[in-house]
């Protein structure tokens, strides 16, 4: 997970400073987006969508014959969030909630057809903590994580079982005001939603456990 990481924060680093720089966002020039009246106070609540790429990890357990126990997964996720922020003068700090439709997963061979494993959707609870600069504020955020999966057989008949999943999740994040009301975000998450059991699959009872990371980007309105 490391190098990914590092690659979300050198992107979201490259985007503040373009921003800045491109946007002109504290000059007196207008712009039908950019407005140059100071959007830096983030108190009050906010919603908003957001969408994006998950990948990871999808263990199976036992191994299905002929795989393997730890499976690449991978997929996309679109949803909404919406949260509350508290500026106390260059800290921030709040919480948010999010609820996102996805196909996360992986899938295999088996005799006469595939095996899927997938989360079809998730959702997060967590606190924020952002130092905003100017208009732009990195931020850190963190809490409990919730989600669905789906363990299917396809074999000319289809079988499929669902789980309830709950973890954790962790993350970094880059929010920029382009008016009062309206900001962008950029944001990278790790998301650990445990294993559950599957039980009345043909080929047998199984633990799955998924994991994955996912960047997205969103836009929010603040009230």
């Amino acid at each position: 997970m490391r190098h990914p990481v590092i690659a979300v924060l050198a992107l979201l680093s490259a985007g503040a400073s373009a921003q800045a720089a491109d946007l002109n966002w504290n000059s007196n020039a207008t712009s039908p987006i950019y407005g140059n009246a100071s959007a830096a106070q983030w108190t009050g609540f906010y919603a908003g969508v957001s969408g994006g790429y998950g990948w990871g990890t999808t263990t199976n357990a036992p191994p299905l014959a002929g795989g393997q126990a730890n499976n690449n997964s991978a997929g996309w996720h679109l949803g909404a969030q919406a949260g509350y922020n508290i500026d106390m003068g260059g800290f921030v700090i709040g919480g948010e909630a999010d609820l996102q439709w996805a196909s996360i997963g992986y899938n295999e061979p088996i005799v006469g057809g595939t095996f899927e494993a997938k989360t079809d959707f998730f959702g997060t609870v967590r606190g924020r903590a952002g130092v905003p600069v100017g208009q732009v504020m990195p931020y850190a955020t963190g809490g409990l994580a919730f989600g669905r999966g789906v363990a299917q057989e396809s074999t000319g008949v289809v079988t499929s079982q669902t789980a309830n999943h709950f973890g954790w999740s962790a993350g970094l994040g880059l929010e920029a005001q382009a008016t009062s009301n309206i900001s962008l975000k950029a944001e990278y998450l790790y998301v650990d939603l445990g294993e559950q059991a599957y039980a009345g699959l043909p080929t047998g009872n199984r633990d799955i456990t998924q994991r994955f990371s996912i960047i997205r980007a969103g836009i929010n309105y603040k009230f």
